[in-house]
């Protein structure tokens, strides 16, 4: 997995930290995803988290793993639209994370936990949106 129990929160840190920093080539500071973009990823998350969790077992159904993949899909039109959103969902490789979560209700947690993390630490990191 590209995060765990152990590490996700610090990732989550670190991948804001880049951001904050990330330059184009003349030197300027590339605008960071809002809070706002965030919070809606988080919120198409959290729609999902609320069936996952009360999956009986660790497998997820065939219906929630097809919601799942379309997640993918919805997460990866909002970096079409927004440059901001596709520099985070580069740098805290998302989708590489969404496409591991394979069927497991322990990893779609954690996916989860991570998605919270990144907004805990934009909103800490980053006092205002641009």
């Amino acid at each position: 997995m590209q995060i765990n129990n152990q590490d996700y929160v610090d990732k989550a840190e670190n991948v804001i930290l880049k951001l904050k920093e990330k330059k184009d080539m003349r030197g300027r500071s590339i605008a960071v995803v809002t809070t706002s973009k965030l919070r809606n990823l988080l919120s198409m998350t959290a729609d999902l988290y609320n069936e996952v969790i009360n999956q009986p077992d660790d497998g997820l159904n065939e219906e929630i793993c097809s919601r799942i993949e379309y997640l993918r899909v919805r997460f990866l039109y909002e970096a079409g639209r927004e440059p901001s959103v596709k520099n985070l969902i580069n740098e805290a490789q998302l989708v590489d994370v969404l496409k591991e979560i394979n069927g497991s209700k322990k990893n779609y947690i954690l996916f989860s936990q991570y998605m919270e993390a990144l907004v805990a630490f934009r909103k800490y990191h980053i006092e205002k949106d641009d």
